[in-house]
């Protein structure tokens, strides 16, 4: 007999290395970073609407005190920093076309 071992955060049982990251920062890292594929503009504004919203309210919690949401918030807002970075590194480099 096989025996599998699993992950859990709190009472969460988490199904892989994401969900396992998601769970123990409390953070839905893709949400804000984007994803490493192509989104189209309008999955990307309604990614970057719902952003704001948690965002919005992470600093809320922060500033009634949770110092925990502070630094959730810390670490999401510099995740949306991360975007240009990524679009950038996954675009075309000069010297690399057809002209080059």
């Amino acid at each position: 007999m096989r025996s599998t071992m699993r992950t859990f955060v709190g009472a969460q049982e988490a199904y892989g290395e994401e969900e396992f990251a998601e769970l123990a920062l409390g953070i839905d890292v893709e949400l804000f970073r984007g994803p490493l594929q192509s989104e189209t503009d309008t999955e990307r504004a309604a990614r970057e609407d719902a952003a704001r919203d948690v965002l919005a309210d992470l600093r809320e919690q922060a500033d009634d005190g949770d110092d925990i949401a502070a630094w959730d918030c810390l670490y999401a807002d510099a995740l949306t920093r991360t975007v240009p970075f990524l679009r950038a590194a996954s675009g075309p480099r000069p010297g690399t076309g057809a002209a080059a």
